[in-house]
């Protein structure tokens, strides 16, 4: 299920980035232990590298190889970071056709008539909808930007038993698991000066 992916998902990326994260507080303790003394005068006195390295490092291949290493690192980083942007946006709903198959209605469709229908609700400024998890049981994400003077219980009682319940009956589902986030609007420059 889609939703299991993006857990596991994110489990992983934690754990990855703790592990980078522990190797490199130990390297970075273990080499100003060195350098502090902690572990003898004498190994705080050699040279980082040791010959072979140094020998190693000054051959010809070395930078190409590095610059090689160094690109490729910076494709996995890039590729992780634009995998962190991804949303669990569907994009398409598969819905019951009766007994001559199924339908698909394209989610940006769905989203549109739940935004317009709430944008109308008194004290709404705006509406974002968007429709998760899985093409056969979608969830519902709705993020709401209120007036100030808005009607906090009022606008949450029409979503409840307008807009969730159209949706449901819209797509033909006995439920629709919805996560709603309201906001107001920051108070007028007016507002602020009148209220102080």
């Amino acid at each position: 299920m889609a939703r299991d992916r993006y857990r596991r998902s994110a489990r992983g990326n934690r754990w990855g980035l703790a592990v980078v994260g522990a190797v490199l507080l130990a390297a970075g303790l273990a080499a100003l232990a060195v350098g502090q003394g902690l572990f003898g005068a004498d190994p705080a006195g050699r040279p980082l590298l040791g010959g072979t390295a140094q020998g190693v490092l000054n051959q010809q291949w070395v930078p190409y190889v590095a610059v090689a290493v160094a690109f490729v690192a910076a494709f996995l980083a890039l590729r992780w970071l634009m995998s962190q942007g991804v949303q669990d946006t569907i994009r398409r709903l598969s819905l019951e056709g009766g007994g001559e198959g199924r339908v698909l209605v394209d989610e940006d469709v769905v989203s549109d008539v739940v935004e317009n229908e709430i944008t109308d609700y008194p004290g709404v400024r705006r509406a974002r909808a968007h429709l998760t998890e899985s093409v056969h049981h979608p969830h519902l994400r709705l993020a709401l930007t209120l007036d100030e003077d808005a009607d906090v219980a009022q606008v949450w009682q029409r979503v409840r038993a307008n807009a969730l319940v159209d949706l449901r009956r819209s797509l033909g589902l006995e439920e629709v698991p919805a996560v709603v986030r309201m906001s107001m609007t920051a108070p007028t420059r007016h507002t602020r000066r009148s209220l102080a």
